[in-house]
């Protein structure tokens, strides 16, 4: 009878607590752009510059035409990261406070394998982005400045650091190609594991200058002495940005895993302020660094073969804080309890016709942080800056029809009181303030790496 009891148990024990193999945990490759607007897309209606990898990943998989991203990177990075309006845990331009949990530590702690190449500008610890979950990094602008002796150093034979080591490319190298093959080499090594690849790319930033592909790359280049570049070279680095992922997907496929991994493409912020683009809704002018539609609105493209719709486009709001819930979501993965999370997942919506996960998003920006932020309410069609100002988005992009002292009724009544009940509720949010770490501790400097 013992015998009997202690079978029942094993079983029911079993049954408890399954065990979940590798090829049931998704892996998750999230890849953003730097100063990539919506509109550098041809699925998103450019006229400019073409973009068919990401087009068909967009076909074949989810579009959004309302995602929003912080108007610049370092506000961005950290929303992104953590999960977290910039209002709870934004410090200043280049720094994450090293306090927070980033979706490294999430993943990590759920046994995935976890990388990161790029740009990283979030501090300048040997062992930054280790301490923030990461096992590998290939990165720029970590533990060094932008650049060396007046050239910047991001693109052509790059000065980079491979898990807090100095290295310095001297052979022809493009960064895009090292960031890349480094990403796909990890994913390659951990093909049979869960693993959560982020790739925060240098691409399209300024300055902006010849690719390999472009007819007069010179690999003989230390970069660029114009921070800003020459404009016309941003058409090859849009077209370089879709070659790279192309790369990555392919990858991805010849490794038999394209099915279990899902993969998500977004832009930091909006086109640089040089950029006009020509679209099939008009011409956009760039608008870094602004609160208007330029500055945030971007691109986002989920793909996932067999898991979430084919050729959906959703046409309601989300933003960069909507992330960690959703890939946590797709991978099985509890939130950490007692993180104020903002956003919220959308898996649904790309798993079928759910209704709209968020009625509206708000934004906090203030490029080097302190108590006067911008901030704004808004859906997809309106938005309503705390200071008042109101504007129908939808048809005015630019912001200069102010409808704050026009009598509303109706649709647009509601949509108002609904922003204003918004404000009214993130004014209750706590300001990081004067609680926010001071600096990074001084760190001692090592030796340049040349690679070989």
């Amino acid at each position: 009878m013992w015998k009997s009891a202690l079978a029942i148990l094993f079983l029911v024990s079993s049954f408890a607590t399954p065990t979940i193999s590798a090829a049931d945990r998704p892996n998750v490759v999230l890849i953003m752009a730097d100063d990539f607007g919506y509109e550098c897309l041809s699925s998103n209606g450019s006229l400019d510059y073409q973009t068919p990898h990401l087009d068909k990943l967009a076909s074949e998989g989810v579009r959004f035409e309302h995602f929003h991203a912080q108007p610049i990177c370092t506000p961005t990075r950290v929303k992104l990261m953590t999960g977290l309006s910039n209002k709870r845990n934004y410090i200043r331009f280049g720094r994450l406070a090293r306090d927070q949990k980033t979706f490294g530590h999430i993943f990590k702690d759920a046994g995935y394998k976890t990388c990161i190449a790029g740009k990283w500008q979030l501090g300048n610890e040997d062992d930054a982005p280790q301490h923030f979950g990461f096992e590998e990094s290939l990165l720029w602008q970590h533990t060094r400045g932008r650049a060396d002796q007046g050239f910047d150093t991001r693109y052509p034979n790059p000065r980079l650091e491979r898990n807090g080591k100095q290295i310095d490319y001297e052979n022809g190298e493009f960064s895009s190609n090292l960031f890349s093959d480094f990403l796909n080499d990890f994913i390659t090594q951990n093909k049979d594991k869960p693993f959560f690849a982020y790739y925060p790319m240098a691409l399209t930033h300024c300055p902006f200058c010849p690719t390999p592909d472009s007819e007069d790359w010179d690999p003989k280049s230390r970069g660029s002495k114009d921070y800003k570049g020459d404009p016309q070279y941003f058409a090859d680095m849009v077209s370089y940005v879709d070659k790279t992922i192309s790369k990555i997907d392919s990858n991805l496929k010849k490794l038999g895993i394209r099915e279990n991994t899902l993969l998500i493409f977004i832009g930091d912020n909006g086109t640089d302020t040089p950029i006009v683009t020509n679209t099939t809704f008009g011409k956009i002018v760039g608008a870094k660094g602004s609160m208007k539609d330029g500055g945030n609105r971007v691109p986002c493209i989920v793909s996932w073969p067999g898991h979430i719709q084919s050729g959906k486009v959703v046409k309601t709001i989300a933003d960069l804080s909507d992330i960690i819930p959703t890939i946590c979501d797709a991978a099985s993965i509890k939130l950490p309890s007692g993180i104020p999370f903002d956003g919220k997942s959308f898996l649904p919506i790309l798993q079928g016709d759910a209704p709209p996960h968020r009625d509206a998003i708000t934004m906090w920006y203030a490029r080097n942080g302190g108590p006067n932020a911008q901030i704004f309410a808004r859906n997809a069609d309106y938005k309503l800056y705390s200071t008042g100002q109101f504007y129908h988005v939808a048809e005015d992009r630019l912001e200069k029809n102010d409808l704050s002292h026009t009598e509303h009724s109706g649709k647009t009544q509601g949509v108002y009181q609904m922003l204003q009940a918004k404000l009214d509720e993130y004014e209750q949010v706590e300001y990081l303030g004067e609680t926010a770490e001071k600096g990074p501790p001084t760190k001692k400097k090592k030796a340049k790496v040349k690679d070989k």
